[in-house]
């Protein structure tokens, strides 16, 4: 091989070489290139799962959201009737909608994305207006519920309003100085007073007739003895109004069922217990209900201990309830009763009555009943938006069942004997056989269309 070639052979050697350096060089610079890019391309990943997580930590510390978000869960927990996601979610939007008072562009499907929207529409508010943002809102939601407006969102106002409704309480009032007594005048002076000042006062007026009731609702609960100390202690006002129509028929007028109206209820009936009396009417007209957790006691001494008192309907799933009292021995004597029921009578006093049909207690007399069968609960939230103020849901919780075993909501409780029948006497006759209390159930019902 001559001298040239081979240096033509040894240059190709180096080329092929350094050739292969290079190729091998391209390809870990290749090969670099990929794991770099896939690198940044799993980082980019995490960093937007963190940008993610990090928008829903900003997210849970705002308060305005997780108030309306709250509101979510009490509804889709404790809500009579079972919500689905993309149904509540509509409403948020709706709502939504009519606070602001233009369409919102988004629409949320679930609980995540309700709480985007609220999150994109408040962000530029300022404090003030994200509060009354999200209370507005959270308050259609609630009041767009079925039945309409029964679930509503409450502020502490609104609140203690609710709890002295329940309680038969009215602060505004002073019933000592309605009927013009001092408070440690004697039953007999407050009974004076009372008599003075209803002959001053023409009945025929619709405000005499306003006054006068205003005296009746003073005298019955300042002149009994355990009523009286009631309303000294805690201001609640009797919800019993007693009578007895000669000669032997107790009335009992139930006003209102309040946490203390049992107790109330056998001090009354514990006080005829001696006398000479054979037929019981108990009007429940114009009721609007109440305490609902007193009825298993209310409802023992009618239809006896641990008997099936009535159901509540709550999500697909009812619910029984049993009596927790039993007969009281006051209320054996009497053979014969009568319910009054009417267009007024709403809520318990409506469970009640069907309660009193089903088990035949004594012939419920009236007409249709309201047809209020819904049970409210007050809900605290806990999400504080306010440091001087306390919101409650008041939810509908549950609905109950009348003795046909359909929902009262919207249905009422139809009486045995309708007044609107024009021999409704007739058929009071047929089911008592004792005139005399159907000549005074007919009193009873005249003075009331008065």
């Amino acid at each position: 091989m001559s001298e040239k070639f081979k240096i033509i052979i040894d240059r190709m050697a180096v080329f092929f070489r350094d050739l292969k350096l290079a190729l091998i060089l391209i390809i870990i610079v290749f090969v670099c290139l990929i794991l770099s890019g896939g690198y940044f391309g799993i980082r980019y990943y995490q960093d937007s799962k963190n940008a993610q997580a990090n928008l829903s930590t900003s997210q849970n510390k705002d308060v305005y959201v997780e108030f309306a978000s709250e509101v979510w869960d009490i509804i889709k927990q404790n809500h009579w009737e079972k919500q689905a996601d993309d149904q509540l979610a509509n409403l948020y939007k709706l709502g939504a909608e009519k606070v602001l008072g233009k369409p919102v562009e988004m629409t949320p499907r679930n609980k995540d994305e309700v709480r985007s929207m609220i999150d994109i529409i408040t962000t530029d508010m300022d404090v003030d207006k994200k509060k009354e943002f999200v209370i507005t809102l959270s308050d259609i939601v609630l009041a767009n519920l079925k039945p309409f407006g029964r679930s509503r969102l409450f502020g502490q106002k609104q609140q203690e309003e609710l709890k002295n409704t329940v309680e038969n309480r009215d602060p505004s009032t002073d019933l000592y100085a309605t009927i013009g007594a001092d408070k440690d005048a004697p039953i007999a002076e407050i009974e004076k007073k009372y008599e003075e000042k209803v002959e001053a006062i023409d009945e025929s007026t619709p405000e005499g007739k306003v006054e006068i009731a205003k005296l009746d609702r003073a005298k019955v609960t300042l002149s009994a003895d355990d009523t009286r100390s009631a309303y000294d202690k805690y201001g609640v006002e009797s919800t019993v109004i007693t009578k007895i129509y000669s000669p032997d028929i107790y009335y009992m007028h139930i006003t209102k069922i309040s946490p203390q109206t049992f107790e109330e209820f056998q001090q009354r009936a514990n006080e005829v217990d001696k006398k000479p009396l054979k037929a019981l009417i108990i009007d429940l007209r114009g009721n609007i209900g109440g305490a609902i957790d007193i009825l298993p006691y209310f409802l023992g001494p009618f239809i006896g201990p641990n008997s099936y008192g009535y159901e509540f309907f709550h999500q697909g799933e009812y619910t029984p309830y049993k009596t927790t009292t039993g007969w009281l021995p006051s209320l054996i004597k009497f053979k014969k009763v009568v319910i009054l029921i009417d267009g007024e009578s709403q809520s318990s006093a409506e469970v009640m009555a069907a309660t009193f049909k089903k088990y035949n207690v004594g012939a419920v007399v009236g007409t249709h009943t309201k047809g209020w069968g819904t049970i409210e609960q007050l809900m605290p939230l806990k999400t504080i938006i306010d440091s001087k103020e306390s919101y409650s849901a008041l939810m509908v919780h549950s609905l109950t069942v009348r003795d046909d075993g359909q929902p009262i909501e919207g249905r009422g409780v139809d009486p045995i004997v309708n007044i609107d029948d024009k021999d409704w006497t007739r058929q009071l006759l047929d089911y008592v056989n004792y005139p005399t209390l159907v000549d005074v159930v007919k009193k009873i019902i005249n003075e009331k269309k008065k």
